[in-house]
């Protein structure tokens, strides 16, 4: 096909008027493209053609979670994300029993096996739904004292054997590793994994010699930054500081208006620049229904508006917003440019976990994911594996 006359998201950041082409279920360069002359499947006239979103941290959605553990939980999960523009997704566990983790990660390398299968017979997944690329492993190597939304029943001390079992329940799937480098063993944990998956700072009370040592030991990722760690000020700027003073190290935003200030993520964004950020949802199963009582991590959480929080507690527990909707916010919220929020919510978490070859921008050789947006940045199409799969009216 070729998505005609749109605002193209380019590698660079910036947008171009143009074509897109698609053959194969792959994008493909003008010259390459084998199809009749004048074709266009789909008019972007007035559009932004814009990579299929990857979303690097999220639990849920639809009344499901990752750790439901179940085919059901990761089909209607998958299949929500893509209806609203993302295509790949790297679900987080909550803080469990190794048992426990372990069944789940087993679920999700089934899963993943059957979209595979599905790709190399048909050309593409047939699951439906946004494509399983990867599992964040938020707990349970986290601090007591910033556990969050986490059960704190289940926190256990950093141990790399216990990591490389679970990876390999995964089957390898494991893409990012949450670890408080404070605690007894965090720091030598990291430097035991670092180099065989991504390590991320989180939960954690670290100053800023801790973190900098931790990332001097392989840590190369801040998970929720803000959220979960100490504040940044002037006289101890803690993980925030040390993060920003790295070179290399990225850091997750949620931008669903609740977790964080607009000021602050605008301050962000000055500080670490649009290369350094992957927004994230961190969002859990009430995510896409309506206010009421659900559960995270086998905690009751209750849901009002737009905020999820303990019901015991009150912590805040997780958002209730999806990674397109957190773009959207970013940019007409909260002023940042719909260039930087794409790259932020596209191409650095591909870059993050390593799919980055394949997914992430719009480049010729790789996995047509596409999805149109209007000016209002409203999804009009979404293009999955170089398959139409969603067209407003509009179009």
């Amino acid at each position: 096909m070729i998505i005609g006359n749109g605002r193209i998201f380019r590698e660079d950041g910036s947008f171009e008027q143009g074509n897109l082409y698609v053959q194969d279920g792959r994008i493909v360069s003008r010259e390459d493209y084998r199809g009749p002359e004048g074709q266009q499947d789909l008019d972007a006239s007035g559009l932004y053609v814009i990579p299929g979103l990857t979303d690097i941290h999220f639990h849920g959605c639809m009344g499901h979670d990752f750790c439901d553990g179940t085919r059901e939980a990761l089909e209607q999960i998958a299949e929500y994300q893509l209806a609203n523009g993302v295509t790949a997704i790297c679900p987080a566990s909550m803080t469990f029993p190794e048992e426990k983790l372990a069944g789940i990660f087993r679920n999700a390398a089934a899963f993943k096996a059957g979209q595979e299968e599905s790709r190399k017979t048909e050309g593409r997944t047939l699951s439906g739904g946004a494509d399983l690329v990867g599992i964040n492993m938020e707990g349970p190597f986290i601090a007591m004292e910033k556990k969050g939304a986490q059960n704190g029943a289940y926190i256990q001390r950093p141990d790399a054997d216990k990591f490389f079992r679970l990876q390999e329940a995964a089957g390898g799937l494991v893409r990012l590793v949450d670890i408080a480098p404070e605690v007894d063993g965090g720091l030598e944990c990291i430097g035991q994994i670092a180099g065989q998956v991504r390590v991320s700072l989180a939960h954690t009370t670290a100053d800023y010699d801790t973190a900098k040592e931790a990332f001097a030991k392989g840590a190369c990722h801040v998970t929720h930054l803000y959220n979960a760690m100490p504040p940044f000020s002037h006289r101890a700027p803690g993980v925030v500081g040390a993060a920003c003073d790295t070179e290399g190290v990225m850091a997750e935003l949620i931008c669903d208006g609740v977790h964080i200030h607009p000021a602050s993520v605008r301050t962000t964004f000055r500080m670490f620049g649009d290369e350094r950020i992957i927004l994230i949802s961190d969002s859990m199963m009430a995510c896409g229904l309506e206010d009421g009582q659900y559960t995270l991590g086998g905690q009751d959480v209750t849901v009002r508006g737009n905020v999820a929080t303990l019901t015991r507690e009150g912590n805040i527990a997780g958002s209730v917003t999806n990674l397109m909707e957190c773009l959207r916010t970013a940019v007409k919220v909260m002023g940042i440019p719909l260039a930087s929020a794409v790259k932020c919510a596209a191409v650095n978490p591909a870059k993050a976990i390593g799919i980055y070859d394949r997914r992430g921008s719009l480049a010729p050789g790789k996995q047509a994911d596409v999805v149109l947006l209007d000016e209002d940045l409203k999804i009009r199409g979404i293009v999955k594996d170089g398959v139409v799969v969603k067209k407003t009216e509009q179009m």
